[in-house]
């Protein structure tokens, strides 16, 4: 008799492998076909599986949950219910659609999201236990979201940009709990260059920046609630603030586990970052001392990584942007020291601890600050390649100052002399702006002309080109200017004050009448600079 060979532990799995690959290629039309499917697909996930004696019902069941996919007679799907360990069995749409599309592998990520609710310490009674405080910080987070957008009536974008908790989006079969926070001017146009208008039935969950709400287990205790800490209906504030019932033993439990805001993909974020959050959550960040490097360097590789092309880019922290009728090319200076004499310094992360739902809000705060001070940064990070750069190329070169500040230093546009922008991220859409100038050059543009253009495009290039383009504007419209400028400066190098110092209304003869046909508060400024010149 012919002895069949043994198969090693190696040799089965791939076996199974193979015929899961055979069974995917296989296409479902029948009532035998989905259920074998559905039940291949539980095995996949380490999960157990049977049917109901009619074969209409495929039951998916671990120890800690269950779900009921409902089909009828042919094997078209009619619902899918989830149930978690002494809950009642609740139908879930998005698992239902995935079904009726055929999209398996959508499902079987909703079940490995489900599985990882679970993955925590110690035995089952007390992973249930586990799962109360996640319960109740949802609630408490859909009350502050209810409570934000009635006390503010706030447009879906300015929601997901200034609203205590983002823009919530329930947790859904395996999909945690999702709190978008943060949308850039680009994410809002699609690729016909046709904008979104945002409505709160037409977000997409991938859209912007999103954080996942969890509980996870730890090696520290911490105390969390187990029951909703909100008291009452109705806000403290026209702002939708809460008002929170003290944290005490009969509504929280020390648990070796804290709940977590997690991102996608790690995010490059500054050591003072850490500090303020640590501050805000008395919750070490890190599990240990993590490792600083140059925060430009992480912005470049998070940039540089959203693109599919995968061959690395030689670019010593020089990009070049090429804009209508402008080429720039910006220097990330990385090693720039900060008053400390350190450069700017970060990490990756990954996610945030926390314990109280009243510790959200100031979170997301810091995080959308971080998010803008990184898109402005990285809207240099360009994979444009310029093989004949011309002649007129524009040089720029972005400093760091402080973990919120940043300047771009450029040739002024029509003397020979440095000019510096300063710009501070105040918030999502909030950024500070200081142009600095010597006393003689000539006007470029007012400072509230540039934070008006990089708030409306989160974007350093773009706003450089505008400032070049007013500056043209300027000198075209007031041919004077420079004659004015040359003037002062005579006189300031030879440290003598003017015969008689003009005041406005002479200054606007000698500029000519244009001067009188540009913005009320350019034309102000123009005077204020011009007069303290002339003082000087």
């Amino acid at each position: 008799m012919e002895k069949r060979p043994v198969l090693s532990p190696g040799d089965h799995q791939h076996l199974v492998n193979c015929l899961e690959s055979l069974q995917k290629a296989l296409q479902v039309g029948s009532l035998s076909s989905m259920t074998d499917r559905l039940e291949s697909i539980a095995r996949q996930n380490n999960l157990s599986s049977h049917l109901s004696p009619s074969g209409t019902v495929c039951y998916i069941t671990s120890d800690m949950f269950y779900l009921e996919v409902v089909l009828d007679p042919s094997g078209e799907v009619c619902d899918v219910k989830v149930a978690h360990l002494g809950e009642n069995l609740v139908s879930c749409p998005e698992l239902v659609q995935h079904l009726r599309e055929k999209d398996f592998e959508a499902f079987s990520k909703h079940l490995k999201g489900i599985v990882s609710l679970y993955r925590l310490p110690g035995d089952n009674k007390l992973k249930t236990k586990m799962y109360l405080p996640l319960q109740s910080l949802e609630l408490d987070l859909n009350k502050m979201a209810a409570m934000y957008g009635q006390a503010t009536n706030a447009s879906t974008l300015d929601t997901i940009l200034y609203g205590s908790v983002g823009l919530l989006t329930a947790r859904s079969g395996g999909h945690l709990m999702n709190l978008k926070y943060y949308v850039s001017p680009y994410d809002l146009f699609v690729d016909t260059g046709e904008q979104i208008i945002l409505n709160d039935n037409n977000v997409p969950r991938s859209l912007g920046m999103n954080v996942s709400v969890t509980i996870e287990g730890t090696a520290l205790m911490y105390k969390l609630p187990i029951a909703p800490l909100i008291s009452g209906s109705h806000p403290v504030d026209n702002k939708g603030t809460p008002s929170f019932t003290s944290v005490n033993s009969a509504n929280s439990v020390d648990f070796p586990a804290c709940f977590f805001l997690k991102f996608p993909r790690p995010i490059p974020v500054s050591r003072e970052f850490i500090q303020k959050i640590q501050n805000c959550t008395g919750i070490p960040v890190m599990d240990s001392i993590p490792q600083f490097v140059p925060l430009y360097e992480l912005i470049t590789q998070f940039e540089l990584s959203k693109d599919d092309d995968s061959i690395p880019l030689n670019h010593n922290m020089r990009f070049y942007a090429s804009l209508p009728g402008q080429q720039h090319c910006y220097f990330l200076n990385k090693d720039a020291p900060l008053p400390d004499g350190r450069c700017l310094q970060g990490m990756l992360l990954s996610k945030i601890p926390f314990v109280h739902p009243g510790q959200v809000p100031p979170i997301l705060d810091f995080i959308r600050n971080q998010v803008a001070y990184n898109s402005l940064i990285g809207s240099c990070v360009k994979r444009t390649i310029l093989k004949e750069p011309s002649s007129g190329l524009l040089q720029f070169e972005v400093c760091p100052l402080t973990d919120t500040c940043f300047s771009v230093s450029f040739q002024h546009p029509v003397n020979e002399s440095l000019v510096c922008a300063v710009m501070d991220v105040m918030g999502a859409r909030h950024v500070n702006c200081k142009l600095y100038k010597g006393l003689s050059d000539a006007l470029i543009c007012i400072d509230d002309f540039i934070a008006r253009v990089v708030q409306r495009c989160m974007s350093i290039p773009v706003t450089m080109r505008a400032i070049r383009r007013k500056a043209e504007t300027i000198q075209a419209d007031t041919p004077a200017l420079p004659l004015i400028a040359e003037t002062v400066e005579d006189l300031v190098k030879k440290n003598l004050p003017p015969a008689s110092s003009p005041g406005k209304f002479s200054i606007c003869r000698l500029i000519g009448p244009k001067c009188l046909e540009q913005d009320s508060s350019l034309h102000h400024e123009t005077l204020e600079k011009t007069s303290l010149e002339t003082k000087c």
